[in-house]
């Protein structure tokens, strides 16, 4: 019979987790994380650990010699 009052507790935190607006400390969890802030860095240039780049492009650089022999061949 006990059960009703722990249900409605955790319906109340429940409710504020919810409908909280946070109170993020993102500086914190930045360094939490071990993210460095890149403000000195250009937008649009992609590095190694740009998470945009394309992993293809390297290689696609690489072999595109290779990609106009075997495609000049065939035809």
């Amino acid at each position: 019979m006990g059960r009703g009052r722990a249900k409605a507790k955790q319906q109340k935190v429940a409710r504020k987790l919810k409908y909280s607006t946070g109170g993020t400390d993102l500086d914190r969890l930045r360094s939490e994380l071990g993210v460095a802030e890149d403000e000195g860095s250009p937008s649009g240039s992609s590095g190694p650990d740009d998470p945009y780049a394309d992993p293809h492009d390297e290689l696609v650089d690489r072999y595109a010699d290779l990609a106009e022999k075997y495609s000049d061949s065939d035809t």
